[in-house]
């Protein structure tokens, strides 16, 4: 068996046509836009574990180890790894589901099966994702969201279009692709991060992509909070580069990129070619080499 639930909280559920986010670690995540917006809803919002899946049949532990602390004789704490579904509740009371833990490193198809099947048990609205990717973006202005969906219809007013790219593809990628097939709505919000920040948290970005959810789920998040943080983060930010000679020509040069292209509301579309290359980049640099990942 891949789950248990949690059979009297998938009752109070059933009926509500909730929303599923679905926020799993492992791949792409630029500003840690995927991992900071999941953290932060369950930190907001009261919650309860509906599902939770035996990622022991899912984790490569000898890829992904757990961290464990030594301390002077013995090992005193270790990591270990939780691949869940929350029934959250926004700030109106109503419930939305959230998909939160590693990514899977195998039976991809298993689970993606395992996820849809209980989105339909559960009659889900819509599955929701979001994530980062590094852009040559200013910090200094609103964060630009592109959005996806498995209905074309329900996107509009995406800054950049893309003809045609091929990409390594993740479990999300591939829960919203099977989705598409099996007739469910399926969206995601990617938030273009400032690549000088790719490496660090930006909540700018995490706070983005979450009123876009917010409005496509018909849900009210406290985002009051993130917010203080983006600005505090936006502060910081300015005070740690303020004796970097070249940052701010850097910074000024994206900005009137970014401005130019706003008035005249034309889009910048990069090449295959150079998308293909700044996601391998990104990936290379989150990966550890493979001689120290076994």
């Amino acid at each position: 068996m891949l789950y248990t639930l949690n059979p009297a909280l998938m009752e109070s559920v059933r009926g509500t046509r909730p929303a599923l986010l679905h926020l799993l670690d492992g791949y792409i995540d630029a500003g840690s836009v995927t991992h900071a917006a999941g953290r932060y809803l369950l930190e907001a919002c009261e919650h309860e574990v509906l599902v939770e899946f035996d990622h022991d049949q899912l984790h490569d532990y000898r890829s992904r180890r757990p961290q464990m602390v030594f301390d002077t004789n013995q090992w005193v704490s270790m990591t270990d790894f939780s691949l869940v579904i929350h029934r959250l509740l926004d700030t109106e009371g109503t419930p939305f589901l959230m998909l939160t833990g590693p990514e899977p490193d195998t039976q991809w198809n298993r689970a993606t099966a395992a996820v849809l099947g209980l989105a339909e048990r559960l009659e889900v609205s819509r599955l929701i994702t979001v994530s980062g990717v590094p852009m040559a973006v200013p910090h200094t202005r609103p964060t630009l969201v592109t959005a996806h969906a498995t209905d074309p219809h329900t996107i509009s007013g995406n800054p950049m279009w893309i003809d045609r790219v091929q990409l390594p593809g993740s479990f999300s990628h591939v829960l919203e692709f099977r989705a598409g097939e099996a007739g469910m709505l399926a969206q995601g919000f990617v938030a273009h991060v400032p690549h000088y920040l790719a490496q660090t948290t930006f909540p700018q970005a995490v706070e983005a992509v979450l009123r876009r959810v917010a409005d496509a789920a018909g849900l009210e998040f406290p985002l009051a909070e993130l917010s203080e943080r983006a600005a505090a983060n936006l502060a910081g930010i300015e005070s740690e580069t303020a004796e970097d000679a070249d940052f701010p020509a850097v910074v000024k040069a994206l900005e009137e990129q970014y401005d130019r292209l706003s008035s005249s509301g034309a889009a910048s579309v990069p090449s295959a070619e150079e998308i293909g290359a700044a996601v391998e980049q990104f990936l290379a640099e989150q990966d550890p080499p493979n001689d120290f990942r076994r």
